[in-house]
């Protein structure tokens, strides 16, 4: 597992998730019906290792107001040209009781990443600019990703621990069973 911080080293305070797909891509189903691709950006948060907050497009901010997902995309178009939707988080109001922020894509409506045309998410340094971690999303089997981990070291300081595995779920709830093993 590959551990970052901040360009200072002193561990990041704003990032940014960021999920994008192109919305053309369609599934026929019998008959010929169409069916839209829709895939979601989530934040869970947790204190050791029991979850506390889900940040997703049915809970777009966390209870301590510290993140915000900017709006559900249900086709692959988003505020920004690339980016489809949008996670933004203030690590400096997080809650003391959070010492792990997942970061987390599913595709809600069960296509696996392999059926989804230029599908990626990343996780951008939003003071410096840069981007800390990069996932183009094809060719797998699987309907989610856990992308990586924000970690509050003893110290206090906020490190990006990237993960890049899939996972079979359309949901954050289908996924927070599987999450334990990323805690640690």
């Amino acid at each position: 597992m590959h551990v970052l911080r901040d360009d200072s080293g002193t561990g990041f305070e704003l990032v940014t998730m960021t999920l994008g797909w192109e919305p053309v891509r369609r599934d026929r189903w019998w008959g010929g019906a169409v069916r839209d691709i829709d895939m979601n950006a989530a934040a869970m948060l947790f204190s050791g290792d029991g979850l506390v907050d889900v940040v997703y497009h049915e809970s777009l901010t966390s209870q301590d107001g510290s993140i915000h997902h900017l709006g559900d995309s249900i086709t692959g178009e988003g505020p920004r040209k690339a980016d489809d939707e949008i996670i933004s988080v203030d690590l400096t109001r997080l809650s003391p009781q959070v010492t792990t922020v997942i970061f987390l894509v599913t595709t809600y409506t069960g296509h696996t990443f392999a059926e989804i045309d230029n599908a990626f998410c990343r996780l951008v340094d939003s003071v410096s600019a840069t981007e800390i971690a990069r996932y183009e999303l094809h060719g797998a089997s699987h309907t989610g990703l856990v992308m990586g981990a924000l970690r509050r070291t003893v110290d206090g300081v906020w490190e990006f621990h990237e993960i890049d595995e899939g996972i079979a779920a359309q949901h954050p709830v289908d996924a927070a069973p599987l999450l334990g093993r990323y805690l640690r």
